[in-house]
């Protein structure tokens, strides 16, 4: 929270149930199961919310142990800074639509490895299910959230069927599936609004994080939306 309190507010905790297997193995830690990691991601999001409250806070389960403890400094965010919760199973989506201010769309990493698997887990009709998954938990604060996605795949130029066709080969699916992916962006500045305002309208989705590598070519997308 010292974050929150030193950038005047703009923390976005960002949290998720952990799935790239080479993490663990990397800091020597066993890969619980997936219902095991959501259930540590639950209490983890119920922790941060209880930093916030005025007063001591008592917490004692399986993950964390919080005798009269007070969160201290208070962020400037309140009652809590936004809370984004990432993922792509069912059960972390509907999590998400229950506790989070912020929902990110992404793969059902349920391999634990990055693979063409994540992309046919996040075509448009799939994307359409996770939402649906986010509406369940969220019941009537469901219009309250925010839907980020992340654009992993994004390219601003005019000549982009060569770009687009060689993934579309890589990934097994058609240009126009790929075009169409919502984790991919292709096309020129004025194109790209164009798509992203047509994935608004028909997801719903309003933030759209790109790779530090597409900072710099993003900046006429980003020029372009202003006022749209």
């Amino acid at each position: 929270m010292t974050i929150d309190l030193l950038s005047n507010g703009r923390l976005e905790l960002g949290l998720g149930a952990g799935w790239l297997a080479d993490e663990y193995q990397a800091i020597g830690l066993t890969m619980d199961s997936p219902g095991r990691r959501i259930d540590r991601l639950e209490r983890v999001v119920q922790a941060a919310k209880a930093y916030s409250q005025n007063g001591v806070v008592a917490i004692n389960n399986e993950d964390i142990t919080w005798q009269e403890f007070e969160g201290l400094p208070k962020p400037v965010s309140q009652p809590h800074p936004p809370i984004m919760i990432g993922g792509g199973s069912p059960r972390v989506l509907r999590l998400a639509g229950r506790e989070a201010n912020i929902v990110s769309l992404n793969f059902n990493n349920r391999k634990g490895v990055i693979g063409p698997d994540g992309i046919s887990t996040s075509t448009a009709s799939e994307t359409l299910r996770k939402i649906q998954w986010v509406r369940e938990g969220a019941g009537e604060r469901f219009d309250e959230l925010e839907l980020e996605i992340g654009a992993y795949f994004t390219f601003v130029t005019d000549n982009a069927q060569p770009i687009v066709e060689g993934f579309a080969q890589n990934f097994g699916s058609t240009p126009e599936e790929m075009r169409k992916h919502p984790h991919a962006l292709f096309g020129s500045a004025t194109e790209i609004c164009d798509e992203l305002e047509a994935r608004r309208e028909e997801y719903g989705i309003s933030y759209i994080t790109v790779g530090e590598t597409n900072m710099e070519s993003f900046a006429p997308v980003v020029a372009a939306l202003q006022g749209r």
